[in-house]
C-alpha cells in the first residue's frame, strides 16, 4: 500500500504502548466521575501544576501543531504573534482578574456564569453557539488525525475518521474531565519529547538559523509574483507582520495584530472559552485556579520553537511544500487530495526522522489530536448537559442522570465531529478556518462578558441582543470578504470580522442597556467587579506562600519574559 510515512514495527510498538497508557488513565480516572462535579470538574481537586499543564495541552492539539506549522511554512516568523501577543497577555489577565469571578461563583461552565449575570436569554444564545463551535473545532482535530492515519496506513478518510473517534470516545466516556486532564499532562510531555528533536535535526541540516535565513531569502527572491510569497524580510521578522495581518501598510498591520488578534480574538478565546477555563475551574483552590493559566504561560511562550520553526524548515527542506509555496499544485499529500501547508510537519517527519524516533513523533501528533478533540468534546458535553438539558429540558434530576446525559452527549458530539471534519478538509491552511470560527463565536462573547463584568448598568436584554448582533455582524463581514468586497491575505479577514463583531456588540449592548431595566445590585454580587467585596477574591492560604508562588509575581515574571522574546525576534 502506498503511504506517505514508511513506519517499521518499532514505530507501531511505540504507538500501541501510548494508546494503552491513554486508555489505562481513562479507567483509573473513572472513580472520580461518579457525580456531576466529579465528571465535569474533576471534583475541584487538582493541583495548579497539573491543571496548568492541562490548560496548555488542551490548546496544544493537532490544530495548534499542524496549523501553526502550516502558518510557519506559509507566513514565517509573524506566526509567533499567536503566542506572544495573541495568548500570553490574555492568559495572565484570565489568571489575575477573571478566575476569581469564575471560581468564586461555583459555576460549572462559562454559559452558566452568563445565566447568573444576564439571565436565560444570553445564556441560551451562548450555550448554543458554544456547543456548535466545539463540534466544528472538534471536526478540525478529527480531520487532521485522519490525515495522520492516512499518511501512516493509507486507509480511506472515512475509516480513519471513525477509528480515531472511537478511541477518544472511549477514554472521555470512561473518566470524564479527570481522564482528559491527566491524559493532557501525559500528552504535553510526549508532544515536547517528540517534536523538539524535529526542530533540532532540521536546523542542523539547514545550517542553523543563518542557513535557514539564507534559504528563505533565496526562495522568496525566486518566487513568481503569482505565488504571492511574502518578501523574506516579512517572513523572518515578527513585526510589523504584514504577511499575517494582510495589511501591507506597516502601521495598519501593527494595529490589526494588536487589536484584532492581541485583544479581540486573544482575550475572546482565552478568557471566555470554556475548553480552557474548565481546566482552571477543576483546581483545588482559588489561588490554584488563578495560577493555572499563569503557570501555563511559561511553556506556552516556547511552543513556537517546536511548532512554527518546523514549518519554516519544511518550506525550504521539503520539495513538496516548497513547490506548494511557489503556487504549484502537487498531487498526493497526507489526506490524499493534494499537498497543502497543513502537511508540512508530516513531510518533515518523513524526511528527517529515523525509525523509532518517527514512532515517537507520530505518537506526539496523535497525543496532540487527542488533547484537542478531548478538550472540545468534554466542554461540549458539559455545556449540553448542564446549560441546555438540565436548565431548559429536564430539570431537578439526580446527578447520576446528568452524568448519563453527558456520556450520551459525548457520543453524539464525536459522531457529529466526523461530519464537521469534512468541512475542515476544504482549507489548505487550517488556521484560516479556525480563526474565522473564533471571530464568529469568541469575539462577541468577550465583548458581552467584559462589559457586563465591569459595568453594572448592562442589562439582561442587552446581553443576548449584543451577542446575536455581534455574531451576525462578524459573519456578515466575513461573507463580504468571501464575495470580493474587500480582500486580505493571511488571517487578516478573521481579524477584521472579529473586530467588527466586538465593536458592534459593545455599541448595541450600551444602547440597549440605556433603554432597558438593569438587575438590582444585590443580584450582581460575585458577577460585577464594583458590586463584589474584595474578600470574594481573597484566599487565606495566600499569605503563607513564597512570593514567587503567588499569582501576581508569577504573572509579572511571565510578562517580562514575553516582552524580551518580542524584542529579540
Amino acid at each position: 500500500m502506498n503511504t506517505l510515512i514508511h513506519a517499521q514495527w518499532v514505530d507501531y510498538l511505540i504507538i500501541v504502548i501510548y494508546f494503552v497508557a491513554v486508555l489505562g488513565i481513562g479507567l483509573m480516572a473513572r472513580r472520580q466521575a461518579s457525580d456531576a462535579i466529579g465528571f465535569f470538574l474533576s471534583g475541584r481537586s487538582l493541583p495548579a501544576w497539573v491543571t496548568g499543564l492541562a490548560f496548555i495541552s488542551a490548546n496544544l492539539g493537532a490544530v495548534e501543531i499542524m496549523g501553526m506549522s502550516a502558518n510557519g511554512a506559509q507566513l514565517g516568523m509573524p506566526t509567533v504573534h499567536y503566542f506572544w501577543i495573541g495568548a500570553i497577555p490574555a492568559m495572565l489577565f484570565l489568571g489575575v482578574v477573571m478566575m476569581p469571578f469564575y471560581y468564586g461563583s461555583k459555576v460549572r461552565s462559562v454559559p452558566e456564569f452568563m445565566r447568573k449575570r444576564f439571565g436565560t436569554g444570553a445564556h441560551l444564545v451562548n450555550s448554543i453557539s458554544f456547543a456548535l463551535a466545539q463540534l466544528l473545532i472538534a471536526g478540525i482535530n478529527l480531520y487532521l488525525l485522519g490525515s495522520i492515519i492516512h499518511a501512516l496506513l493509507g486507509w480511506s478518510q472515512w475509516v480513519t475518521l471513525i477509528a480515531a473517534a472511537v478511541i477518544v470516545l472511549a477514554y472521555i466516556t470512561l473518566g470524564g474531565l479527570s481522564a482528559a486532564i491527566y491524559n493532557e499532562v501525559l500528552q504535553f510531555f510526549v508532544i515536547v519529547a517528540s517534536l523538539l528533536p524535529l526542530s533540532l535535526l532540521g536546523l542542523h541540516k539547514v545550517g542553523g538559523w543563518a542557513g535557514l535565513t539564507q534559504k528563505i531569502t533565496e526562495a522568496a527572491a525566486a518566487a513568481p509574483a503569482s505565488a504571492k510569497v511574502a518578501p523574506a524580510a516579512q517572513q523572518l521578522h515578527s513585526w510589523p507582520g504584514q504577511s499575517l495581518s494582510g495589511f501591507q501598510d506597516p502601521v495598519l498591520s501593527v494595529i490589526g495584530i494588536v487589536f484584532g488578534l492581541g485583544f479581540v480574538l486573544s482575550f475572546g478565546y482565552w478568557t471566555t472559552n470554556f475548553v480552557e477555563v474548565q481546566r482552571a475551574m477543576a483546581s483545588e483552590s482559588l489561588t490554584a485556579s488563578r495560577k493555572t493559566p499563569i503557570i501555563g504561560a511559561f511553556p506556552k511562550m516556547f511552543v513556537p520553537f517546536f511548532t512554527i520553526l518546523p514549518g519554516m524548515l519544511a518550506a525550504v527542506l521539503v520539495n513538496e511544500i516548497a513547490q506548494t509555496k511557489m503556487g504549484i499544485k502537487v498531487p498526493g499529500g497526507a489526506a490524499g487530495s493534494g499537498v497543502k501547508f497543513n502537511d508540512a510537519l508530516l513531510f518533515l517527519m518523513r524526511d528527517l526522522l529515523p525509525n523509532g524516533l518517527l514512532g515517537l513523533a507520530i505518537a506526539g501528533l496523535l497525543a496532540a489530536f487527542m488533547a484537542g478533540m478531548a478538550a472540545n468534546v468534554s466542554a461540549f458535553n458539559t455545556v449540553f448537559s448542564v446549560d441546555i438539558w438540565q436548565t431548559y429540558i429536564v430539570k431537578e434530576r439526580r446527578d447520576h442522570y446528568y452524568v448519563g446525559v453527558g456520556r450520551i452527549a459525548t457520543l453524539v458530539g464525536v459522531v457529529v465531529a466526523i461530519f464537521t471534519a469534512l468541512i475542515a478538509a476544504q482549507f489548505s491552511n487550517i488556521m484560516d478556518y479556525l480563526q474565522t470560527l473564533f471571530g464568529f463565536f469568541n469575539a462577541p462573547l468577550f465583548a458581552t462578558f467584559i462589559l457586563g463584568m465591569f459595568w453594572k448598568r448592562m442589562t439582561a436584554t442587552a446581553g443576548w441582543v449584543g451577542l446575536v448582533v455581534g455574531t451576525g455582524s462578524a459573519i456578515f463581514v466575513w461573507a463580504l470578504a468571501q464575495n470580493g468586497v474587500f480582500t486580505l491575505s493571511g488571517q487578516g479577514t478573521a481579524f477584521v470580522a472579529a473586530s467588527a463583531g466586538f465593536v458592534l456588540d459593545i455599541v448595541v449592548s450600551i444602547l440597549v442597556s440605556l433603554v432597558t431595566k438593569p438587575k438590582p445590585s444585590e443580584e450582581l454580587l460575585g458577577f460585577v467587579y464594583s458590586e463584589t467585596p474584595k474578600s470574594h477574591f481573597h484566599d487565606p492560604k495566600l499569605k503563607d506562600m513564597p512570593v514567587m508562588a503567588r499569582p501576581l509575581p508569577l504573572a509579572g515574571l511571565a510578562l517580562v519574559m514575553v516582552i524580551v522574546l518580542n524584542a529579540i525576534f
